[in-house]
């Protein structure tokens, strides 16, 4: 799983490591995916390839949601917002 290093904890030498945004929501996206050994590129059709569904839209929002700490609005539930892992990276990149 790739990630960054983005620093020392202080005096304890630990490393803090985050993973990278896309592999983030790469990793919730399957975690509703209805193919369950689907591995999408960022910039693969999720609901075109069946990666997702139209039902795992909801799903999909609910786990970004969560797992980012975003309100995501009824008015942006739009498949085209959510279509690929980097369309979701944009869309959650404006949402800050």
């Amino acid at each position: 799983m790739p990630a960054t290093i983005i620093g020392y904890a202080g005096l304890t030498g630990k490393v803090k490591v985050v993973m990278d945004l896309q592999q983030q929501i790469k990793e919730v996206v399957l975690s509703v995916a209805t193919d369950s050994k689907a591995n999408p590129s960022p910039s693969e059709a999720l609901f075109e390839t069946g990666v997702l569904d139209s039902f795992g839209l909801t799903d999909l929002v609910a786990a970004l949601q969560k797992e980012f700490g975003v309100v995501i609005p009824d008015s942006d539930l739009r498949p085209k917002n959510f279509a690929s892992i980097e369309q979701i990276e944009k869309y959650l990149e404006s949402r800050k």
